[in-house]
């Protein structure tokens, strides 16, 4: 078990040794229990530190079902579902515009008014603290590709057996501290598991823009 998300993030890091020193090393956390985990990451691989906020695109009529994620001045859609589901260029662009809502709030929040880092090129980590479902993962790594990240590794302390297989083609490479196999819950993998907060969000990234 991991003490909490420092602890969890040191040991992450541990297995990203071999990425230290890459040219055009980014870090990106996904909020909010993902930015404290990261902040370590990239501390250890003296890698700039950012947030990647990412919104699903749900179908209309069956929210739970992904036909797209938007980013920060990215979009990316399933045109493959959005056909099977028949949803309509009037429905898509509704559920975007609010979706775009919530996305551009919660940039505005965490990064103020700093800049976003550049992906064109680089090769990005995107760190959470754990991984479920995946769905959210394979959003960031989604619309951090779309952004032209050139190389997308996505990394977690813990995750289910054999989760890579549902990120084949997703991520360019799947690091995990911990695989268990009776795996039920990111949290029962945490002594410590409180909720991270908006505010201790924007305090990590502020510091990290410090240096």
């Amino acid at each position: 078990m991991f003490s909490d998300r420092r602890d969890a993030g040191r040991r992450l890091a541990a297995r990203l040794q071999h990425l230290r020193g890459t040219p055009g090393l980014v870090v990106l956390g996904l909020p909010r229990g993902g930015v404290p985990v990261a902040a370590e990451v990239a501390a250890s691989l003296h890698a700039p530190l950012d947030v990647i906020v990412v919104r699903k695109l749900g179908v209309p009529r069956q929210p739970e079902l992904a036909m797209g994620a938007i980013g920060e001045d990215v979009r990316v859609v399933n045109d493959r579902v959005v056909e099977l589901a028949g949803v309509t260029e009037t429905e898509l662009a509704a559920v975007e515009r609010l979706e775009r809502t919530e996305l551009e709030r919660r940039t505005k929040r965490f990064r103020g008014d700093r800049e976003p880092i550049e992906l064109s090129g680089a090769v990005t980590v995107l760190v959470d603290d754990g991984i479920a479902t995946g769905s959210t993962a394979r959003a960031a790594c989604d619309v951090a590709r779309a952004a032209g990240a050139a190389r997308v590794v996505l990394a977690v302390p813990v995750a289910p057996r054999q989760w890579q297989r549902q990120l084949v083609g997703v991520a360019d490479e799947c690091v995990a501290v911990e695989t268990p196999a009776d795996f039920r819950a990111v949290g029962e993998w945490y002594r410590d598991f409180a909720q991270t907060n908006d505010d201790e969000v924007v305090r990590i990234l502020a510091q990290a823009a410090e240096g």
